[in-house]
């Protein structure tokens, strides 16, 4: 599974890790997340971010 990165603040979701603080099971692949997701840092949509080569 692919990490994505927040283009505004650098956060780094990586699905192998998930958010579980943030009911984020560890697997969750970026695609799967909640469309209500923003994220944890800067709290932008998942529009802001782009996945990491």
């Amino acid at each position: 599974m692919k990490k994505y990165v927040c283009d505004v603040c650098g956060f780094e979701y990586d699905p192998a890790i998930g958010i579980p603080n943030k009911g984020i099971e560890p697997g969750t692949a970026f695609e799967d997340l909640p469309d209500d997701f923003t994220c944890p840092v800067c709290g932008v949509d998942k529009s802001e971010f782009s996945p990491v080569d």
